[in-house]
């Protein structure tokens, strides 16, 4: 009785300190990486330095003189053969959330029977398919849970039902499998 009682309590406590010693274990290790790359030896000085830099490039990016120079930088990435696909792929994802040209800001529900019962979140990607002779027909990513991937399906959009609220929260859910996050419809 007591050991049943006393299971039951620590895998209840591991469920809580797991998650955290986990984020806390990643981000000291990350420190001590970035910090291993400066001849000085300041513990945090390697990510802070990481964070001005990426600030600093970020700032010069933006610069009238500085910007052609990024521009064809990223112009010589997309024409070398392995790199291109790598860094078009990673490149795309990252403007997708955060970029001047999201794509993941149309939240959505896609239906997956008949009578309207199981549904999927995801978001649309592309609105409009007309050019390639699906008019009325959108594409939309679905994101698998525990997992950096997903699936790409072409959807009628008068089947979709919009949601409402932030993208990183919808994100959040479908990724920890409606565990974190929420999800609005909207009226």
């Amino acid at each position: 009785m007591y050991i049943q009682s006393l299971l039951r309590y620590f895998l209840r406590g591991l469920l809580l300190v797991t998650p955290v010693s986990l984020t806390v274990y990643i981000i000291v290790e990350m420190v001590k990486w970035t910090d291993s790359l400066l001849p000085i030896s300041i513990p945090g000085l390697g990510m802070i330095t990481v964070l001005f830099v990426t600030a600093f490039i970020g700032y010069l990016a933006n610069t009238l003189f500085a910007k052609p120079f990024f521009d064809l930088f990223n112009d010589i990435l997309k024409k070398i053969p392995i790199v291109s696909f790598l860094y078009t792929a990673i490149n795309d994802l990252v403007t997708a959330f955060v970029g001047d040209k999201k794509k993941f800001d149309t939240p959505v529900l896609v239906p997956f029977d008949e009578h309207g019962m199981l549904y999927k979140p995801g978001f649309i990607t592309q609105k409009d398919l007309s050019e390639i002779g699906l008019p009325g027909m959108v594409t939309v990513y679905l994101p698998h849970s525990y997992n950096f991937s997903g699936n790409v399906f072409i959807v009628d959009k008068s089947r979709l039902m919009t949601l409402e609220g932030s993208n990183t929260e919808l994100m959040k859910y479908i990724v920890s499998g409606g565990v974190s996050g929420a999800i609005k419809r909207k009226p």
